[in-house]
């Protein structure tokens, strides 16, 4: 590591060579006013001007996130010149914005304000025309008003680095420029996956989770039966909403407020992602013995399935046909347990809370029903479940630690916990997939080969006597090359897992925001670590568990003995499988 000299403020310091003076201030214990991220990749656009310095060497003021550091630069943050112009920068960005700050989703959270505040910006300092506003609320997931939207190019960058499809662009020149897709069209009418990726990004309220929180409201006036259930990466992520560091898990507090919410029964997706693995276990070994179509591939993340109907329906027979943890729980909350509770299941409502905003879009599927019914009725994402209990006056850090509702669909094995995190659908699977075809445990419990952040993964493991070949992939821009071989006819692999979000569900659009600015006392630099925190509290919670195989789950084995049958019965099909089609069902 290459170390140079520089100076802040006429302190010397050294630091890494090839950094930018954002970054170098960082390190160094200076915050720089800006609108940069460091969670999802650097934003490189340096367009919005706001994070200007003063340094030796350069000519006038430069954008602190894109330049680079140099032996014996000199950098001034706090110099009158750099001072002003970082106002400049910020009033005349709220020039063109619509400030309807109180009204606006993202209060709280909004890093445009963040700065107007650290700077000293005026809100009336430039006064004039205003860009055409587009506000696009078709899909059942995410809201674009481009009258927020301050151009920074992240959203635009992210979608790219992520999936590697640039969905997000400016569209137009000069003073009619937005970020649209092609053609300024409806997320509805381009191939966008709906997850949330984006705007996991904004710094505003430009892109934005569509609320259904309106829709519990309802429900409960109405006198329904509502149940909720809470995907496993929301207990490693909902602390945040309420200052706590990253990763800190609450999945105690979470059941208490839930359960001070008003809901008629808590229940934990876990018990769904369980039931996910002997139906998915089982389909493997039933397609690996039958000669079925191999690889066969996971189907647990929305986005990833609207990305296989998109670009690759002509493989869509790879997948899996189970359908996702949350609608199966649904599935069997609006049959076996409407039965045994002699509820009819038209007076059920079933909310999910999911780090995803695709599981939105997912719930409308016209083929995620039971007998007429959609198997979820509503999906809030984990800040919009953070909401809910603010609005409800609950103080979450001092609820106590209260276990989920236990009976029928309650108990969960330390499988369908390490679903939210990639490598973790695979890895529950091989636990139960052993023991099907070992006829025992095996021994260590967990496969460490499929854990990590690697983009792509691989692993061979022999089992029965059978050389069985693995892949994981997260984030579309890795699953592509797996899907191209799959399309040539030459991929290697028996089963593979594809999550749409990087990291899995733990980084899902629809989790708590990471920011260098919102985030304070925390003892994460680059932000690469988040991850890592919130996979920990995923595993640790996976350790901690009695049962750790999804067979081993006593409900699921009374499901199976008194109403479905065996894994893969027609009954279980039923429930539990779904289809898929070459293009997407649209929603308009």
């Amino acid at each position: 590591m290459s170390l140079i000299n520089i100076k802040i403020e006429g302190i010397p310091y050294q630091v890494e060579a090839g950094l930018t003076i954002l970054e170098a201030a960082r390190q160094c214990g200076y915050d720089i006013p800006s609108l940069c991220t460091f969670n999802h990749g650097q934003c490189s656009q340096g367009s919005c001007r706001v994070c200007l310095v003063e340094a030796t060497g350069a000519r006038g003021l430069v954008a602190s996130c894109v330049y680079p550091v140099a032996e014996g630069m000199e950098i001034r943050i706090s110099s009158p010149k750099a001072v002003k112009a970082r106002r400049t920068s910020v009033e005349l960005i709220l020039s063109n914005h619509n400030k309807n700050c109180q009204q606006c989703a993202k209060n709280g959270n909004c890093e445009l304000l963040n700065v107007a505040q650290l700077t000293g910006a005026r809100e009336n300092a430039f006064e004039g025309a205003k860009t055409p506003t587009t506000y696009d609320e078709v899909t059942p997931s995410i809201i674009r008003d481009t009258s927020k939207c301050i151009l920074c190019g992240r959203c635009v960058a992210r979608c790219q680095e992520a999936h590697g499809n640039g969905i997000l662009g400016f569209e137009n020149r000069g003073f009619s420029t937005i970020v649209a897709p092609a053609g300024n069209r409806s997320f509805a009418d381009s191939p966008c996956l709906l997850c949330g990726q984006c705007v996991s990004v904004c710094p505003t309220g430009a892109l934005m989770e569509k609320s259904e929180i309106y829709k519990i409201d309802e429900a409960m006036a109405a006198g329904k039966h509502v149940i909720v259930q809470t995907a496993p990466a929301v207990r490693a992520s909902l602390g945040e909403e309420f200052g706590m560091k990253v990763g800190t898990p609450v999945t105690g507090k979470m059941a208490a407020a839930l359960r001070r919410l008003g809901f008629d029964k808590v229940y934990d997706t876990n018990f769904g992602a369980d039931l996910t693995i002997m139906e998915e276990a089982n389909e493997l070994l039933a397609r690996i013995k039958n000669g079925g179509i191999l690889p066969m591939i996971t189907s647990c993340s929305p986005g990833w399935v609207n990305y296989a109907e998109y670009y690759y329906g002509d493989c869509i027979d790879h997948l899996s046909s189970c359908k996702s943890p949350h609608e199966m729980e649904g599935a069997i909350l609006k049959s076996y347990y409407a039965e045994k509770n002699g509820i009819d299941p038209k007076d059920i409502f079933v909310v999910s809370i999911m780090p995803c905003t695709a599981k939105k879009y997912e719930k409308d599927r016209p083929a995620l029903t039971t007998n007429g019914l959609k198997d979820v009725d509503a999906v809030l994402t984990t800040r919009e479940l953070g909401n809910l209990i603010k609005r409800s006056g609950i103080n979450f850090a001092k609820l106590p630690d209260e276990d989920f509702d236990q009976d029928l669909v309650g108990t969960y094995t330390g499988a369908g916990v390490i679903f939210g995190v990639t490598g973790g659908v695979m890895e529950a699977a091989l636990r139960t997939a052993y023991f099907a075809l070992e006829g025992k445990e095996y021994g260590p419990i967990n496969f460490t080969e499929v854990r990590g952040f690697e983009g792509i993964k691989e692993a061979t493991f022999v089992l029965a006597g059978q050389e069985i070949k693995i892949a994981v992939a997260h984030g579309m821009k890795n699953a592509k090359p797996i899907m191209d071989d799959i399309r040539a006819g030459k991929s290697p692999y028996t089963f593979i897992e594809i999550m749409c979000c990087p990291g899995g569900c733990i980084n899902g659009g629809g989790q708590s925001y990471i920011r260098p600015s919102l985030l304070k006392n925390e003892d994460i630099d680059i932000l690469d670590t988040y991850m890592d925190k919130r996979a920990a509290a995923l595993y640790s919670e996976d350790e901690r568990q009695t049962l750790r195989q999804s067979h081993n789950n006593p409900q699921i084995q009374q499901l199976y003995s008194e109403y479905l049958g065996e894994p893969n019965s027609h009954k279980a099909h039923e429930l539990l499988h779904t289809t898929y089609v070459s293009d997407r069902v649209r929603f308009k």
